[in-house]
């Protein structure tokens, strides 16, 4: 299948796209600016993937959805609540309600949808993954499926929403991502924008915890690669 991706510089994305590439061709990665903190991170992160992973990628700016949004990940970075292994499993905690932005992954599988129809693709890949739809239902195998529902209808010939990473948790992620050679070493997946990565927002602990986990937090730090 003729593919896009949503690229957003960190790990399920880029594990993700990886994965679909070993079986499909992916002719172009969407990368969303919507003022953002790590906006330019994310950017430049992907930007990198993109080229090692030999594909096409576009930048899509959307100010009007950070205008509408009140999430920390746009509003004052002190606004991000710091996390811990605990709180992150917990739907209801202070940290997974800050960083929530109104139908972000909708729109942008919207906006790839566009993008798949003029360039005759036959799918979208996202990187979603089960640790985070317990607590964002667009991460969810569901929301893709509702999804795919819809395009039957809003699309000439309908389109498939893909996620080799939906059903595994971060954890398993990164050892799928080791196993496929994906360029973790490139990632960014920080909420902030800062020139490293914090390691208190809820995406640094969530990183850090899985690469620890298994067994590849020191490999990762000697091979990292700052945006």
């Amino acid at each position: 299948m003729r593919l896009v991706t949503l690229l957003s510089g960190g790990l399920d994305s880029v594990v993700a796209t990886t994965a679909a590439s070993r079986d499909h061709e992916i002719v172009l990665a969407l990368t969303f600016d919507y003022g953002q903190h790590a906006g330019p991170r994310e950017i430049t992160a992907a930007q990198q993937i993109a080229q090692a992973l030999d594909i096409d990628h576009s930048v899509i700016v959307l100010p009007w959805l950070g205008q509408i949004t009140h999430s920390a990940l746009v509003a004052d970075e002190g606004q991000i609540p710091p996390a811990d292994s605990e709180s992150l499993d917990d739907p209801q905690a202070a940290a997974a309600q800050a960083v929530w932005v109104p139908n972000r992954n909708g729109i942008f599988l919207n906006i790839a949808a566009g993008y798949c129809e003029a360039r005759d693709c036959e799918g979208i890949v996202c990187g979603f993954n089960a640790e985070e739809a317990a607590s964002f239902p667009d991460n969810s195998r569901e929301f893709m499926q509702v999804t795919q529902e819809c395009f039957a209808y809003s699309t000439q010939h309908g389109l498939q929403v893909i996620s080799p990473t939906v059903e595994l948790t971060k954890l398993q992620i990164v050892k799928l991502g080791y196993e496929i050679a994906a360029p973790l070493h490139l990632i960014w997946s920080c909420y902030r924008g800062a020139q490293t990565h914090c390691w208190s927002c809820p995406s640094c602990v969530r990183l850090r915890r899985a690469l620890e986990s298994s067994g590849y937090w020191e490999r990762w730090q000697r091979e990292r690669v700052a945006p």
